[in-house]
């Protein structure tokens, strides 16, 4: 999470001073006016969490077609992690990687050291555990810089409030935000979309989402072996089974779906009904349920379904579905992509031959577009900013897993205004810090008790 300076002291002398007459002329309220990444045009990254996705996203971003784009520095908490990703971009990007080990940074400051590399008008990539989403933010928009930062943004109504005030300061500074929900990037669902809005379905009443497959990610996650790390950098090697870091497999994993069925749909749901449990545990001591289902309802009454499960062993159906008052569509098929979309005459959609439109060319990479969109927005200095979007679609999804955890009904404004924060310090921690989340007596710990308790859980 953190990331490496540049060696020579005119550079940082350089920055330094750039950072002050930008810091001045923010104060003077005036919005910053577009400043190319160097001479030679080129967009200098700092990468800033280095896992598999922060990894997979650099790699996009050095796949630019609108380049030139050089990462320049690199942070995480871990070492290791760090060492995996640089070997990895410097083999398949060397050309772009210029990352020595004096930009190379460790800690939980890394990433205000990585940042320092860069100078206004530059990218700062966030895909660090989903926690620490609006402390990086709120740093960049200091340093005048554009981000690119991974979802969700937010785990809980506190840091959602937070990152819309930092969507504001932003868009203030006329900084441009990509945020990682690459299905709004997807050509096939694009021209969807188009077609919905043309009326070709009619009205939307139904919308059906599913991802149900073996376990994911970090989310199952095994008791601590021996003394090797301590509990809060344990927490975070494994974020994806706590609540705080990562609003738990729920969050970090449906909110794609969910985002792009209320895309079509055209709006945010207004409440949540849902349930879940926890099933076949045996010693795995994170958060999650093995299997959320979940009542969307919108403003009009028309409802989006969710099915989310992880249990190994089990049928598995990844996809998305939209059903109208004409006919019905396909949104995703097997993932996220690519999608597949398509059309069918009525609501069966096991008879291809009732396909009347599906996307013809070959779908374009999304996770490649979405790069390609912020950089061109940068270069050509075009209103860019998808931070309230991504808070929003990262609230609507946690609405869905707090009705789960509680079982109670969630409304949308409820989940802005719940004052649960997982983890109020965050901003804080250091690698001496206590970990947000404190093990309980038996070694495991607390977990959502549907029914007995109002919020997510208790510590």
């Amino acid at each position: 999470m953190s990331t490496p300076g540049f060696g020579s002291s005119s550079r940082r002398e350089f920055v330094k001073q750039t950072g002050r007459l930008a810091a001045a002329t923010a104060l003077m309220g005036v919005r910053l006016p577009h400043v190319h990444a160097g001479e030679d045009n080129t967009i200098q990254v700092a990468l800033i969490g280095c896992g598999g996705r922060g990894t997979g996203a650099a790699s996009d971003a050095l796949s630019v077609k609108n380049g030139p784009i050089k990462l320049v520095a690199m942070a995480d908490v871990f070492p290791n992690r760090l060492q995996s990703s640089y070997d990895h971009l410097q083999k398949n990007f060397s050309t772009q990687v210029d990352v020595p080990k004096d930009r190379q940074f460790i800690g939980f400051d890394a990433y205000q050291k990585a940042m320092e590399c860069l100078k206004p008008g530059d990218v700062a990539l966030f895909a660090t555990p989903p926690a620490f989403r609006w402390v990086h933010f709120g740093y960049a928009i200091g340093k005048n810089l554009n981000v690119f930062m991974e979802k969700p943004t937010t785990v809980d109504g506190p840091s959602t409030r937070k990152m819309l005030k930092l969507y504001e300061d932003a868009l203030a500074k006329n900084l441009k935000v990509g945020v990682g929900l690459m299905c709004r990037h997807c050509a096939a669902r694009e021209e969807l979309l188009s077609r919905i809005k043309g009326g070709e379905l009619g009205d939307i009443l139904l919308l059906r989402a599913y991802r149900m497959t073996g376990p994911v990610g970090f989310a199952f996650v095994s008791p601590q072996q021996g003394n090797e790390t301590s509990e809060l950098l344990y927490q975070i090697k494994n974020f994806h089974g706590f609540l705080w870091a990562s609003g738990g497999c729920y969050s970090d994993f449906l909110i794609h779906n969910i985002d792009e069925c209320c895309w079509m749909k055209g709006g945010w749901p207004v409440e949540a009904m849902g349930s879940g449990g926890r099933d076949f545990r045996g010693d795995y001591i994170d958060q999650n349920f093995d299997n959320y289902s979940v009542e969307y309802t919108f403003a009009d009454g028309s409802k989006l379904m969710l099915e989310g499960r992880n249990i190994p062993g089990c049928y598995d159906k990844f996809a998305s579905y939209v059903h109208g008052t004409k006919a019905a569509g396909v949104i995703s098929t097997s993932g996220h992509s690519p999608a597949r979309c398509r059309i069918y005459k009525g609501q069966n959609m096991d008879d291809d031959s009732q396909i009347v439109w599906k996307y013809g060319d070959k779908e374009p990479n999304p996770y490649h577009r979405e790069w390609e969109h912020l950089i061109e927005a940068i270069r050509s200095d075009k209103p860019y900013n998808e931070a309230k979007r991504g808070a929003e679609a990262s609230l609507v999804t946690a609405m869905g897993r707090m009705a789960c955890h509680t079982g109670q009904v969630i409304t949308f404004e409820q989940m802005m205004q719940c004052e649960h924060e997982f983890a109020p310090d965050v901003d804080k921690l250091t690698m001496d810090s206590p970990a947000p989340l404190v093990r309980q007596p038996d070694g495991k710990y607390p977990i959502p008790l549907p029914g007995l308790l109002k919020r997510e859980y208790m510590v």
